[in-house]
């Protein structure tokens, strides 16, 4: 467990998620506003299961003070291949800096991991906060219509050891 102080000084504590936290992160993906309009066929039906917390490295932000307990974000690294696979912050708390603590955070698991890389899929919303935290941009992932209409920017964060 970590505990961080966003932009905003409010206790931030960063733990691993576990299986009550499904439908909390569910919930989380589904009512993105990143994934709003044409985007909201990507999570419509999404569902983050304890079956997926238990197989992933899955980390949960959780505020304190008027946030009292509640998970504010999550991300869920993947080993092999290396992969963030979701990064999402509450839609009400966006531009506090929970994100780029999540970042960093999936940036200290993965040295401890032994990985040089992550790689990122993204969305075309959340393309300017990958800049902003240090991910390159590699490529592009084309369209797979019908589960993915649109193509997509890959981003890859290089880990240095230390």
């Amino acid at each position: 467990m970590s505990s961080r102080t966003s932009p905003t000084s409010q206790p931030i504590t960063i733990r691993r998620a576990v299986a009550r936290d499904a439908r909390r992160l569910t919930r989380l993906v589904r009512g993105s506003g990143a994934y709003a309009g044409k985007y909201a066929s990507a999570v419509a039906g999404y569902r983050v299961g304890p079956d997926y917390i238990e197989a992933h490295r899955a980390f949960v932000a959780v505020g304190g003070d008027e946030h009292e307990g509640r998970v504010l974000g999550f991300y869920s690294l993947v080993l092999d291949p290396p992969e963030l696979d979701l990064l999402f912050v509450a839609d009400e708390v966006q531009g506090r800096g929970i994100g780029r603590l999540l970042v960093a955070h999936m940036r200290s698991e993965a040295r401890a991991a032994g990985l040089d890389r992550v790689m990122v899929v993204s969305h075309r919303p959340a393309e300017d906060f990958y800049h902003r935290v240090g991910a390159v941009r590699t490529g592009t992932a084309l369209a797979n219509p019908p589960a993915v209409p649109w193509d997509r920017p890959e981003f890859e964060f290089r880990i240095p050891s230390e």
